[in-house]
């Protein structure tokens, strides 16, 4: 597929994350950021790098990106938008705003696809156009969603997850619906428009959990918090060794087996312990007595007799653990830092040949506005022009 050109309103981590896997394919990718409050409030979220408008946490999903700024508030800040996607040639715009503010930004697709009728819009929030004035933050939609609900201890409060999912599954399926939608362009042209719910996206992620509403009545629900069990798999759970954790996954009753016979667990052998369902009915009874099993060995040695065995097996590494993993290093992507220092940030989901070519490095994330002129001249404005669209504070 031939390189594209996106145009993405956007901020926080779902969008730059969607658009940041257009990046990987070597297509053109140009944020679009407000003039007022200094653009995406993420910029200045996480460890200070020296430059004030690119901390930590905004580099990584906007590396590689060229970024300008529109007053979209103007009526001339809209116009001037339509013509950025009229002279560009812009593909594809997204955005992850308000649905409320679609109409009063001028950036929802009827207005947009004056400039390229077959321009393919993208718009991502918290439930969808239905609920247009609904904000949707990773955290409050988990808790909505009942993320929270089946994460952590049974005993204690609900918990988040480590990363936000909801964010990422969103971002990841606004990538897939428009490539879906380019490939339907290839049958039938025109422009398409897109929208994308956060909260459908995460739900439909819950089908190992709703399902069980049709057999256990929601008077009768216990789906739960379940820590690190497997709710339906026993004995799979976390357990200490002389020196760490390991995650032990025993997904069948031939699994199982090999593991009584290996030496320190020959305790855990018991008639009614054979298939998973007896073992559910004595599950904290098994994990008890593979804990007094697994402490006779370090993590190292642990997993080298389980790997021998055929066992599903992992220690549970830090992040500084992963980061080393061989499979990760080697796929990192890097950037230069504005002090010129190389860093390693993230690793891509598929290595891409626009990647390879690069070597993985890709370049810093851009500065508020950084391209206005060259992009704004590449559109045919002059100098002059662009001195006066920011005295009128349209950019």
């Amino acid at each position: 597929m031939e390189a594209k050109t996106v145009l993405s309103l956007e901020q926080a981590l779902a969008l730059p994350y969607t658009t940041q896997r257009f990046v990987h394919l070597g297509w053109r990718v140009i944020r679009l950021e407000s003039t007022a409050g200094g653009g995406d409030p993420n910029r200045y979220i996480g460890s200070d790098t020296g430059i004030k408008d690119l901390h930590s946490y905004f580099i990584a999903p906007n590396i590689g990106k060229e970024a300008i700024t529109i007053n979209l508030k103007l009526k001339e800040g809209q116009e001037l938008l339509k013509k950025v996607i009229k002279e560009l040639k812009v593909d594809i715009f997204l955005c992850n705003t308000l649905p409320i503010r679609y109409k009063q930004l001028g950036i929802d697709f009827e207005n947009l696809k004056e400039a390229n009728p077959n321009l393919i819009w993208c718009g991502i929030s918290a439930l969808g156009p239905d609920n247009p004035d609904v904000a949707g933050y990773d955290p409050a939609l988990q808790a909505m969603l009942g993320c929270m609900h089946l994460t952590g201890e049974p005993d204690r409060d609900p918990m988040l997850c480590g990363i936000p999912l909801i964010d990422l599954k969103a971002g990841d399926e606004a990538f897939t619906q428009v490539l879906l939608a380019l490939l339907e362009q290839k049958e039938k042209s025109g422009g398409r428009e897109i929208f994308i719910s956060m909260a459908q996206c995460f739900t439909s992620w819950l089908i190992t959990a709703l399902p069980e509403l049709v057999f256990n009545p929601e008077e009768t629900f216990r789906f739960t918090r379940s820590g690190n069990e497997h709710r339906s798999f026993i004995p799979c759970n976390c357990y200490q060794t002389k020196d760490g954790y390991v995650y032990l996954a025993i997904g069948n009753d031939i699994q199982w087996e090999k593991l009584t016979k290996i030496k320190g667990f020959e305790h855990i052998t018991k008639l009614e312990r054979i298939t998973n369902a007896g073992r559910m009915v004595d599950k904290n009874n098994i994990y008890d007595d593979i804990r007094k099993g697994t402490k006779l060995y370090t993590t190292i040695e642990f997993i080298k007799i389980c790997i021998e065995n055929g066992l599903a097996v992992a220690p549970v590494n830090t992040i500084p653990d992963v980061a080393n993993l061989e499979f990760v290093r080697k796929n990192m992507l890097k950037t230069n830092l504005p002090s010129g220092e190389t860093v390693e940030l993230f690793p891509a989901s598929m290595n891409t040949d626009f990647l390879n070519q690069r070597e993985m490095n890709l370049d810093i994330a851009p500065r508020l506005g950084e391209h206005n002129e060259r992009i704004f001249k590449e559109i045919g404005l002059s100098s002059e022009d662009i001195e006066k669209l920011k005295k009128e504070n349209i950019i």
